[in-house]
């Protein structure tokens, strides 16, 4: 656990890469799934009751996380934590590499806003860690 922050009991949100975002955004509306206004033609959000599914272009998620986009070293998913600030963020980035992960980009202000940096854990899944400032 990070100083003075809860323990972590919740997934804030899934990206999944995907190769044509209008055919998934099809899907996963004809799935019963609603759009967040939010959504527009480069990502879509849906807001499901405790964690967000979004799609974005996989050669953007790949772009956006400083890996390669080869179907080896990305499997074309992310999973995300939100944290209540910059300075949490950067802790817990910190405590997340002293405990074996491996640093995929570090945490920076990022084009949408927020304040996000990717790690992969020891298997080489990739997590977000981001700061939101607009939830």
């Amino acid at each position: 656990m990070i100083d003075g922050q809860k323990p972590f009991r919740t997934l804030s949100s899934i990206t999944l890469g995907v190769a044509d975002l209008p055919r998934a955004r099809a899907f996963y509306d004809a799935l019963g799934f609603i759009a967040d206004p939010a959504s527009n033609d480069e990502y879509v959000i849906y807001k499901l009751d405790s964690v967000a599914l979004s799609l974005f272009p996989r050669a953007l998620l790949a772009r956006d996380a400083e890996v390669e986009n080869d179907g080896l070293g990305f499997d074309g998913i992310t999973f995300a934590h939100d944290y209540p600030s910059e300075a949490a963020v950067d802790a817990a980035m910190a405590h997340a590499l002293a405990a074996g992960a491996a640093l995929r980009r570090p945490a920076r202000t990022v084009f949408w806003g927020g304040y996000s940096g990717f790690v992969a854990d020891p298997d080489g899944h990739l997590w977000e860690l981001v700061f939101n400032p607009f939830t």
